[in-house]
């Protein structure tokens, strides 16, 4: 059944409510964000989040610096019809328009959750291999190093440190892998992107191999604006409403 899709920048608020709501998760990255909302025939059904990414190293496998690359941290979607992989092209051509200077967006399926990337393969995305990485354990949750930098600074990324001054009992915990995924948005980054696809990882047994794309039950989750909840806004008055809706990443 076709449905009526529209992705508009969105505030802080929403995004928090669709991350809370639908995503495993359940809250956003520390840092500076991009955040789209996506409404389905008027109703808000989620959001897309784009972020500085995990390290300020992100752009060095691809020669490009920290500002010229960013992640696709959240995608955060309740129940749907359209295709993710159109709310995805929809997302990424926005966010190149409103910063010209990106030229790579990479994302991660994790494979602890039972992702394997599928929504980037159907999206076109190139893969670009399996790593590893590390989360802490904080007060009996984990969190991302970069949260814990936002958090802390540096001294945040210390076992050490936080054992003193945060929880005696953190942990540094080493994570399953993750499939990495990227699209480049100029034609150079992609001929450089070319050479370094990997074959797509098999899909997963009994579905089309999503990574973000699973949504979780409806939840608790902050409340967003009556607009974005009832759906009856129409998208300039959303954009009015949604006052912090502008990326604020560099």
């Amino acid at each position: 059944m076709s449905s009526s899709l529209h992705v508009d920048w969105c505030s802080t608020e929403a995004a928090a409510y669709a991350v809370r709501r639908w995503h495993y998760t359940g809250d956003l990255p520390g840092g500076k964000l991009a955040r789209l909302g996506v409404w389905e025939d008027g109703a808000f059904i989620g959001a897309v989040v784009f972020g500085n990414g995990a390290t300020p190293m992100i752009g060095r496998p691809f020669g490009l610096g920290p500002d010229e690359v960013c992640e696709l941290v959240r995608v955060a979607l309740g129940p749907h019809r359209c295709e993710v992989s159109q709310v995805l092209a929809i997302s990424t051509r926005m966010l190149h328009r409103a910063m010209p200077g990106l030229h790579l967006v990479v994302s991660f399926a994790d494979t602890a959750q039972g992702h394997d990337g599928g929504i980037y393969r159907g999206a076109g995305w190139i893969y670009l291999g399996a790593s590893r990485y590390h989360i802490y354990v904080v007060c009996g949750r984990p969190v991302h190093p970069r949260t814990l930098h936002s958090r802390y600074g540096i001294g945040g990324q210390s076992i050490e440190w936080l054992h003193e001054h945060v929880d005696a009992g953190a942990m540094r915990v080493r994570t399953p892998p993750k499939h990495k995924y990227a699209l480049a948005l100029d034609i150079e980054t992609r001929l450089r992107l070319e050479a370094m696809r990997r074959p797509y990882p098999p899909a997963r047994a009994g579905g089309v191999g999503a990574g973000t794309d699973d949504y979780q039950s409806p939840g608790d989750g902050a409340k967003p604006i009556p607009a974005l909840e009832t759906g009856t806004a129409t998208p300039g008055r959303r954009r009015r409403e949604a006052s912090d809706a502008h990326p604020d990443m560099p």
